[in-house]
């Protein structure tokens, strides 16, 4: 009696389930909040401060510096990471 899933990897395990998109969009919101907070450490600035630079409230702020929340647009990522200095690099790969 074969098993089903022996020799299969955790990214089949997802696809099969139908998590795997949801799965890789929180993947990358962590990273990129990971980022973004890492370089306001870097520069001394508060969420109010980067806020500020932004042109946005803190509760937008607080959104795109939360891990869990994926609903994320090119507009504010590429805001926060003007006003942090930096520009944003996006690309498709290969499945």
């Amino acid at each position: 009696m074969a098993k089903k899933n022996i020799g299969s990897n955790f990214d089949d395990f997802l696809r099969e389930e139908s998590l795997l998109e949801e799965a890789t969009a929180v993947a990358i919101k962590r990273v990129i909040a990971w980022q973004i907070a890492e370089e306001m450490k870097t520069q001394s600035l508060t969420k109010t401060q980067l806020a500020s630079k932004m042109h946005t409230s803190r509760a937008s702020l607080n959104r795109l510096l939360d891990e869990e929340d994926t609903s994320l647009t090119l507009t504010t990522l590429a805001s926060a990471a003007a006003a942090l200095g930096k520009t944003i690099k996006l690309e498709l790969q290969a499945a």
